[in-house]
């Protein structure tokens, strides 16, 4: 599973821990069997745990919490995230001053009639 996906489910549960699996797949934009399989992996890595919640009618429905050490990874995750997030807004802010300079020597903002 890609970090990008990983991060967007770790936040996901984190903020929703009562979540369907039908719910998270169509939060995330991907499909019902990946998000069961990533589902799967971060419960295998220890940074999930999944339980029957008690107050549920349908006691096929889980609870998604993270481990503390899904919050850490969680953390981590993030960090990394935000760097490179921050690298393409700085790359794209570069881009458009570029673009802008080079719109303003083609074509005048303000032609004069």
């Amino acid at each position: 599973m890609n970090l990008e996906v990983r991060f967007r489910l770790l936040r996901a549960l984190e903020s929703n821990p009562e979540i369907s699996q039908r719910a998270l797949a169509e939060e995330l934009g991907v499909s019902l069997g990946k998000t069961n399989y990533c589902l799967k992996a971060l419960i295998e890595r220890g940074l999930v745990k999944a339980g029957n919640f008690s107050r549920s009618k349908h006691k096929h429905r889980y609870l998604y919490q993270l481990t503390p050490a899904g919050i850490a990874e969680k953390a981590q995750i993030t960090n990394r995230f935000l760097k490179r997030k921050l690298a393409e807004h700085k790359a794209l802010t570069r881009e458009i001053e570029q673009l802008s300079r080079e719109a303003e020597k083609t074509i005048p903002l303000n032609p004069e009639p």
